[in-house]
């Protein structure tokens, strides 16, 4: 005995729900599949709670900063970290129970807990039901990778979502990885008062930016007493009496650094090795990614995937995509697809940074005539009146369109300036029409159109 929808959806995290919600709206009899927690990822161990985390951190920096402004603070700056979770948890919580609401109140839909398996190209298993439908979508994200490092198995490890229940100060972090939530939390805990070191396999953080990019990252974050190591050739780890004693080196004799706790930051896998998928025929990629077409159906017809799990976007902005994108052309005869977006996303370091379109290394690539144009920060009057003049900006040209063709601003709101970037990227305009644009005085914004007509050949 079966249960019949008209569609199912495995899965409650940022596109989940609100496809719920049109497919109900649209008449179909809908059900949702969650094993854990109503939201997904980004709800309860990413976006927000580590933004939340964040921001407390930077009111920790900016207190002890308080004599540059002149602002005198009396006694030790001391960060109470149960209360900083207890912020957190009350944001996430918010979030987490605003969603389930939504879903467990939403008319024509079923919402079940537990564990969904397919069964079939038409059926989904949880809890002992079966459930079927002609449209399944897959919407189960992914999880922390947890590499195969010798002497692992021996220590307490923390990834991003076991650092969601840290109540305490970690006297010394080791950080396994220099990318975008290894960062976030190396910066956030030297903040908090914890010795912090990065371990970095590569030759530079965040890879896949620009060296110059990646050379400032690295000097905001050691300025502020974050130690970096990169090249780690060889890491290995070892439990020294309750410590972790982490070595970078395959070299005999190699220093070794020796931490309180280890946080693991070195990449995401999909939840797809318990879905059932070989059942139903589902293709996925070397990484084990469900593999999508431009408009997001797998290779079993009447299946999509979308979110994380597809492995086309692994942000949250372009999950809430995948929904739009499935929206428009399962019910608004409108043919959009993945490719139609420009990739765009940020890292949340303090100052932080936007990036949009191509990077310079890959404009270099491509061997086109290009113009590229540079700013640093300390030109930037918003930013010396904030003391914060680290990082830079720079935009890249076609020197034959004038088409916008990527950007970065590393530095004060370089998160929210990168859009009017984007925004004109998504027009297919000139740089001419943001360069002369007339912005408010005085803010970040208004020195792109000063740096778009400073534009010089890019040799």
């Amino acid at each position: 005995m079966s249960d019949k929808f008209d569609a199912i959806i495995v899965g409650t995290g940022q596109s989940g729900p609100s496809l719920a919600a049109r497919m109900t709206r649209e008449g179909m009899k809908t059900a949702i599949i969650e094993r854990k927690l109503f939201g997904g990822t980004c709800v309860n161990v990413g976006c927000i709670p580590t933004k939340a985390l964040v921001a407390s951190a930077r009111a920790a920096y900016m207190t002890r900063r308080g004599a540059d402004f002149g602002v005198a603070v009396d006694g030790p700056i001391t960060v109470d970290m149960k209360k900083v979770k207890a912020r957190k948890d009350g944001i996430v919580r918010q979030s987490n129970e605003g969603v389930t609401k939504w879903l467990k109140t939403m008319e024509n839909l079923t919402v079940y807990e537990g564990h969904g398996r397919l069964e079939s190209a038409t059926s989904v298993r949880v809890n002992g039901d079966l459930l079927e439908a002609d449209k399944i979508i897959l919407n189960v994200g992914a999880r922390a990778y947890v590499p195969d490092i010798p002497g692992l198995s021996d220590v307490d490890y923390l990834t991003n979502s076991s650092m969601m229940e840290v109540d305490f100060l970690p006297e010394h972090l080791i950080v396994i990885g220099g990318s975008y939530i290894g960062l976030e939390f190396a910066q956030m805990y030297r903040r908090f008062g914890s010795r912090v070191t990065v371990i970095e396999m590569g030759d530079r953080l965040i890879a896949r930016d620009d060296d110059d990019v990646s050379a400032e990252v690295k000097g905001i974050l050691e300025a502020e007493g974050v130690e970096v190591r990169l090249s780690a050739t060889c890491i290995a780890m070892e439990n020294r009496s309750g410590q972790v004693a982490v070595t970078a080196d395959c070299e005999p004799g190699s220093e070794e650094i020796v931490g309180t706790h280890v946080l693991l930051a070195v990449g995401r896998r999909p939840n797809t090795d318990d879905l059932g998928l070989d059942k139903a025929g589902v293709e996925t990629d070397p990484r084990g990614f469900i593999s999508v077409d431009d408009q997001l159906r797998t290779n079993v017809p009447g299946i999509w995937a979308i979110g994380d799990v597809n492995g086309r976007g692994a942000f949250t902005h372009t999950s809430y995509n995948d929904f739009e994108i499935l929206a428009a052309n399962m019910f608004d005869s409108d043919p959009r697809r993945v490719s139609d977006r420009i990739t765009t996303y940020g890292l949340f370091i303090d100052p932080p940074l936007g990036r949009v379109g191509m990077t310079e290394r890959e404009v270099r690539e491509t061997g086109r005539k290009a113009l590229i144009g540079k700013m640093t920060m300390a030109r930037v009057g918003r930013a010396r009146e904030r003391s914060e003049i680290q990082g830079f900006m720079k935009i890249l040209v076609d020197a034959e369109t004038k088409k916008i063709l990527g950007a970065a601003v590393l530095g004060i709101g370089g998160d929210e300036v990168i859009h009017s970037v984007l925004d004109v990227m998504y027009a297919d305009a000139p740089y001419t029409v943001i360069q002369r644009a007339v912005h408010i005085h005085p803010t970040v914004t208004e020195l792109i159109p000063t740096m778009l007509g400073d534009l010089k050949p890019l040799e």
